[in-house]
């Protein structure tokens, strides 16, 4: 983002490449560890998306068991506060600018903007409130939902120019709605009588087909 130079992506791609790898090679030693040290001192980890917290609790001082804390709670306070701005945006300026009032004006986005903050964060705080919720089933439906409606999109828009805009948008609706369908039907935890299959598998078949068949099936209404 402040890149000096042309010349100078590809090394900052590598650089910022290599820190994400490290970051999340830290983060699963940090699971695969703790884990390993809860069993061998015979504790019991309920959630297994806190073993940071109990880690830090049983490893350090008080002292820097508060420094960690506070680093935690940061990280995630900068989450949260550049998604809420990231769906209030989408939200003001993607659908209501868009679809409901081009005239509008600043003042009025600008109002809008912040209602869509408060339901974002009221939708936020109904899902959180359920002790059956848990932070990384919800991040994995939410990718299994990207990758089905997004990936076989932009896969073929590089490798097959005879996709059609309405090929496209099939894509979207197919691959979101068979990840939501499977979700919903439970078939990502029990699939033909053994463990469940990750939505995305078959999320990202069915919109690669749909963005096929409706494709080719309306290529000459498009020409």
């Amino acid at each position: 983002m402040a890149i000096d130079r042309v010349e100078n992506v590809p090394k900052a791609g590598i650089i910022g490449m290599g820190w994400m790898v490290i970051s999340l090679a830290g983060a699963v030693t940090v699971g695969l560890a703790g884990r390993a040290y809860a069993e061998a001192n015979g504790l019991v980890v309920d959630d297994p998306e806190t073993i940071f917290i109990i880690l830090a609790g049983l490893l350090f001082h008080p002292a820097v068991t508060g420094f960690l804390y506070a680093a935690l709670l940061a990280a995630i306070m900068s989450t949260i506060a550049s998604q809420l701005l990231v769906s209030s945006s989408s939200l003001t300026e993607d659908f209501y600018r868009l679809f409901l009032r081009r005239d509008a004006s600043e003042r009025e986005l600008v109002n809008i903007g912040r209602l869509c903050v408060a339901l974002v964060a009221a939708a936020a705080l109904v899902i959180a409130a359920d002790p059956e919720s848990e932070v990384l089933g919800l991040v994995s439906n939410a990718w299994a939902g990207f990758g089905a409606a997004f990936g076989p999109l932009i896969l073929l828009a590089l490798t097959w120019p005879r996709m059609t805009g309405a090929g496209a948008v099939a894509g979207l609706v197919t691959g979101a709605g068979v990840v939501a369908g499977w979700i919903v039907l439970g078939l990502n935890k029990e699939f033909m009588g053994g463990p469940g299959l990750y939505e995305i598998v078959p999320g990202f078949i069915a919109a690669f087909l749909a963005i096929v068949i409706v494709s080719r099936l309306t290529a000459r209404a498009e020409v």
